[in-house]
């Protein structure tokens, strides 16, 4: 029954972003919902009730976003990823920020617009502590890119990439005449760490909002109590 009400909801409705699409594999290929791209003079961000891009608000100076930029689905940044951020800098009781996996995507290519998926490999990460909130950014590179496909970890990236990205972050949220917040790059972590870092909020997002693989067989259950 579960699997029958499957493909009738993949013919009848959009999959949301965050919650409906497979995450891939950490290890290997991953999917990628794309919010920003880098010529985007808008903050877009998804509505997550929804499941639709909205505008978060327009960028009121320069700073623009040095890559694509976006989230892995079904992730969540929640406990385990913060206790790991606490682990690898030694602070205690550090949270993960309520939000998806954030990935950065190394391309050769401009794209005109976001909000569009795409596969990419992880190559390492950025952990970006905001307050006392993880906010970890991965950096991934676009499958079979001809500039970066080939790249395995964040150590073969050029550096001045990896420079331009922790820049960004660390300013884009500063902004003139206001307090400054405490926003810091902890670490520039490597393709193993990236892979740990998705894994656990994949892991913190079946916690927070149960298995997907279970959803059309509770639908089905559901549905079946109210028919008449």
């Amino acid at each position: 029954m579960s699997g029958d009400l499957d493909r009738l909801l993949e013919t009848m409705f959009q999959a949301h972003p965050w919650h409906g699409v497979d995450p891939g594999d950490p290890a290997g290929v991953v999917q990628v919902y794309i919010e920003i791209a880098p010529t985007d003079t808008v903050k877009y961000e998804l509505d997550k009730r929804s499941g639709h891009l909205r505008v978060d608000r327009p960028q009121r100076y320069s700073s623009q976003p040095p890559t694509l930029y976006g989230f892995v689905p079904q992730t969540y940044c929640g406990k385990r990823v913060g206790e790991r951020c606490s682990e690898r800098i030694g602070v205690p009781n550090v949270k993960g920020d309520g939000d998806p996996m954030d990935i950065c995507i190394l391309t050769e290519k401009t794209m005109s617009h976001a909000n569009f998926f795409l596969r990419a490999r992880p190559i390492g990460g950025l952990r970006m502590v905001d307050g006392d909130e993880a906010d970890d950014k991965i950096v991934a590179v676009l499958e079979r890119d001809m500039a970066y496909g080939d790249l395995r970890d964040i150590a073969d990236a050029p550096a001045g990439v990896v420079e331009r990205l922790r820049h960004y972050f660390l300013t884009y949220k500063q902004m003139p005449g206001e307090p400054a917040r405490t926003v810091r790059i902890a670490e520039v972590y490597d393709r193993v760490e990236a892979v740990e870092m998705i894994r656990r909020s994949l892991e913190d997002y079946r916690e927070s909002f149960g298995p997907p693989e279970q959803r059309a067989a509770l639908l089905a259950r559901l549905l079946g109590q109210r028919a008449p």
